[in-house]
């Protein structure tokens, strides 16, 4: 009898302190996605991955477990993270910037947390692959992070990911206080009225094709994600395969989203999460945010200047990848200042603008550091 009740109660009888944490992580990810509705669509699956990864005995993390299939299935060759982009390609509107080309240097500008953070880490004992990965979490772009972690620093994989994802999530605290504090109160009213400048058919057509090809051809490192990122798009734009832009933006990225948040959370064991390297990862992951949005709003200052104050600095902000969150909070702080300061579509320019250039970042990255 006693052996018996001793192998019901085995999971609880093997279970550490160090999984007790860990699923209590994952139940506070579950708390964030459901109550406070930070990147639900990701945390949720991710906190279930999680608490499932840290039940002792269970056998899902050996080899032929569920967690161990899918991560070598989607992680280790970078499936499920491309195939996010086909969904985000399909759901992005790139008109916005099309209309206002002078934008895209805003998007690149805003990439410049990725390699300053890249620098601290490097100097905080960091390798440099290591380094690299963790400075990708300025890209704002989950799938860019999950992807240039999966190829540099897989142990790193699963705080990187669920630092990118929080931060992405809190977009809405980290940047005001940033945008604030960079720009005066005259700066912040420039009213930038809003002329629809409509896009043919034609180039929203020809912007897919020539992006990946001119992006593959310099930076080649980089067409995996650009290419997944603008065939969504081309599926979108052609008008001619609704059915399948559809399925893309609905049922392919609904399914491949549980399949990578759940096998992210798999990752999230005591072993590989409970240590220094979690909190540094985090605080930087954070300071590469930060330097984003001041970046992106520095720059923004200069094209004010340049354009003789017809340009609010703010719409820099929206340079990063966090679409379109990134582009309603500086809306929010222009009507702060104005409220018949109307930014929106000027930051989403800017911000689609960013998701080209946080892509083309992870290239260059893979390209100057694949050898090393």
């Amino acid at each position: 009898m006693a052996g018996v009740l001793g192998d019901l109660l085995q999971g609880f009888l093997s279970l550490t302190w160090q999984q007790g944490v860990m699923m209590a992580v994952g139940g506070a990810l579950i708390y964030l996605a459901i109550a406070k509705e930070y990147e639900p669509v990701l945390l949720l699956p991710i906190g279930a991955g999680t608490i499932l990864a840290n039940i002792p005995v269970t056998g899902m993390l050996e080899a032929d477990g569920i967690f161990a299939v899918l991560y070598d299935f989607g992680i280790r060759n970078e499936l499920f993270p491309l195939l996010i982009f086909v969904g985000i390609g399909a759901m992005t509107d790139f008109g916005p910037l099309l209309e206002r080309p002078f934008t895209v240097l805003l998007g690149a500008a805003a990439q410049f947390g990725i390699f300053g953070t890249l620098l601290v880490a490097a100097l905080m004992g960091f390798s440099i692959k290591e380094a690299a990965s963790i400075g990708i979490i300025g890209s704002a772009d989950g799938p860019t992070s999950i992807y240039v972690a999966s190829k540099f620093a897989p142990h790193l994989l699963a705080p990187i990911a669920v630092a990118a994802y929080s931060y992405m999530s809190m977009v809405p605290i980290i940047q005001p206080p940033v945008m604030r504090f960079l720009t005066t109160g005259e700066e912040r009213r420039i009213i930038m009225p809003y002329t629809e400048r409509p896009v043919s058919r034609t180039t929203r057509i020809l912007f897919p094709i020539t992006t990946f090809l001119i992006v593959g051809l310099i930076v080649p490192k980089a067409t995996p994600l650009i290419g997944m990122l603008m065939f969504g798009n081309l599926l979108r734009e052609a008008g001619v395969v609704g059915r399948l832009a559809r399925a893309a933006e609905n049922e392919l990225t609904n399914l491949v989203t549980i399949f990578l948040g759940i096998t992210i959370g798999s990752t999230m064991t005591a072993a590989g999460f409970l240590n220094p390297q979690t909190i540094l990862i985090f605080v930087m992951g954070l300071l590469a945010f930060v330097m984003d949005t001041a970046a992106g709003v520095l720059f923004g200052k200069l094209v004010c200047v340049v354009s003789g104050k017809r340009i609010n600095p703010l719409i820099g902000a929206s340079g990063i990848s966090a679409f379109p969150m990134s582009a309603r909070v500086v809306q929010k702080v222009g009507q702060e200042a104005d409220f018949n300061n109307h930014l929106l579509m000027h930051a989403m320019g800017s911000n689609t603008a960013g998701q080209i250039a946080s892509v083309m970042a992870g290239g260059a990255v893979l390209a100057l550091l694949g050898g090393s």
